[in-house]
């Protein structure tokens, strides 16, 4: 309780001192206040308009013409477009049409503006994804407005120009590498025609010259065999023919060798005595004679064998008559079967003279085919490269050609304006309300702080119980001053003297923020 009670006093004793030493607060609020009001009056009017900007970068085309067409992407395009808006050129052109360059004379003055520029306009995200905010300030609120309004149609064209100007160059490019590679692709096709000139009588039409000699090769081979085979055929023909004659005077003797030996007469029992001798052969390689399936086999081939040789027997005896006549008829048809085998016998001899001369003639190139054959890879492996560059440079134009189509119809990037540029009401800086209150704040501030300052430096005792506290030696009593009316007069001066310089410095104060409210309120009503 005591240490409050002494906390208490002490403060009460700051508070007398600094009662005591407020001609200093006069002091410091004239020197601070008046000047400093001053000061925030004549700072000019800044204002700043703003304006807001969404870019929608979806596109409902984009995922229909994915693999279709080429696709830039419209997020890159919009961030490149932020990181150079603010570049010299852009804001020359920002000059130019807010009409700030007719403001300058000369080239320093000029530099000066655009530096300006650079510095007050404001291009920053506005919180979230593809949300911009654009500012700018100025004493003039109409010129505020328009440069504002200029560095949104530049953000807004430039974006879309720009993607334009890409998509033009980029066809204008394409377009020149078609024309070179066509040019090119065209001196490889007339080097091909040339070079078939020159080598029209070594190489082939279709297929290397080494396959063509190994597929001469193969036909003369072949051709040689199926002439041994007609040359058996026809030797073979002509014992039959020879024999047939032989039968023809000797009938009888035919018919026994019919009987006991093998004939060229066919029976019903051909087949299957065929089929069973087949059978037993297979048999023999598996089971012995006396194994039952191989005796049964014999027992129905005997059988068979025996009603063989009766049909025969039968049939000879019953025609016996007119088997010279059919031998005669086969002797026939045996000699024209040989005639028509002489006569292919003869295209096929022809055939293999010309095969031969054929590879005869290859033979004689064969030291020319590997120089021919490595020029004529070269000029295919340049054509071929040619030919796919060319035709990779027209499927992209088309898919260019697309996209460009796609982008006039659609634009791939939507710019949205949340909030247009407006002309600017009130002055933005300063805020000469507050401004005016800190300059009364720092004046009074700074007069309490001089006063409670010199009141230590200098302290002045009030009671007895303050010098007893400085000297450490007890006070026995006090006395009074004798012209107490006189003091108290001169205090009541004091007093009001300190009033009457604070109610100035309060008028004052008060008349700045009167007349500041009254002008805000006047902008309101002309620009409402």
């Amino acid at each position: 309780m005591q240490d409050l009670q002494k906390t208490l006093e002490l403060i009460i004793s700051y508070i007398k001192g600094v009662w005591v030493k407020k001609r200093y607060i006069m002091i410091c609020t004239w020197l601070i206040c008046p000047i400093g009001f001053g000061y925030v009056a004549s700072k000019p009017d800044v204002y700043q308009s703003s304006a807001r900007v969404y870019v929608d970068t979806r596109s409902v085309l984009a995922p229909m013409l994915r693999g279709l067409a080429l696709q830039s992407n419209p997020q890159e395009e919009v961030s490149m477009m932020v990181r150079t808006l603010l570049t010299r050129p852009n804001l020359e052109i920002i000059a130019r049409n807010s009409d700030l360059d007719i403001t300058t004379t000369n080239e320093d003055q000029y530099d000066n503006l655009i530096t300006s520029l650079s510095r007050s306009i404001r291009l920053r995200k506005a919180g979230r994804d593809n949300l911009y905010t654009i500012s700018y300030t100025h004493r003039n609120p109409e010129m505020a407005r328009t440069v504002v309004q200029e560095t949104l149609d530049l953000f807004v064209e430039g974006t879309k120009g720009s993607n334009r100007k890409e998509s033009d160059s980029a066809n204008q490019f394409i377009d020149e590498q078609i024309n070179e590679y066509e040019t090119r692709l065209l001196n490889a096709e007339q080097r091909l025609v040339n070079y078939k000139r020159k080598y029209n009588t070594l190489l082939p039409n279709q297929g290397s010259f080494y396959s063509n000699y190994s597929r001469l090769q193969g036909q003369l081979e072949q051709t040689r065999l199926t002439i041994k085979e007609t040359e058996q055929q026809i030797a073979s023909l002509t014992k039959q023919v020879s024999a047939s004659k032989s039968q023809v005077s000797d009938s009888s003797d035919s018919s026994v060798r019919a009987a006991e030996g093998p004939s060229s007469l066919t029976t019903r029992y051909d087949n299957r005595i065929k089929n069973l001798e087949e059978t037993l052969d297979q048999l023999m390689l598996k089971y012995t004679e006396l194994h039952p399936t191989v005796i049964e086999t014999n027992n129905l081939l005997d059988s068979l064998t025996a009603a063989r040789k009766q049909e025969i027997d039968e049939y000879l005896a019953k025609d016996n008559a007119v088997i010279p006549d059919k031998i005669g008829s086969i002797a026939n048809e045996l000699t024209l079967e040989i005639g028509r085998l002489e006569g292919q016998l003869a295209s096929l001899r022809v055939r293999e003279q010309n095969y031969s001369t054929k590879m005869d003639a290859l033979k004689e190139k064969i030291d020319f085919v590997p120089q021919a054959e490595a020029e004529r890879t070269a000029l295919d492996r340049d054509y071929n490269i040619t030919k796919r560059k060319y035709e990779g440079l027209l499927n992209r134009r088309e898919s260019s050609e697309l996209a460009r189509k796609a982008d006039v119809s659609s634009e791939s990037v939507q710019f949205r304006v949340l909030d247009a540029p407006r002309t600017p009401k009130n002055a933005a800086f300063p805020n000469r309300p507050l401004d005016y209150t800190a300059v009364l704040a720092l004046g009074f501030a700074a007069g309490l702080g001089l006063a409670f300052l010199i009141s230590q430096l200098s302290p002045v005792l009030i009671k007895a119980s303050q010098l007893t506290a400085l000297t450490s030696y007890p006070v026995l009593g006090a006395v009074s001053h004798l012209n107490k009316a006189h003091i108290l007069k001169v205090k009541r001066t004091r007093l009001l003297v300190f009033l009457l310089s604070s109610s100035i410095i309060v008028g004052m104060y008060a008349v700045l923020m009167a007349a500041e409210m009254m002008q805000i309120n006047i902008y309101a009503r002309i620009f409402s």
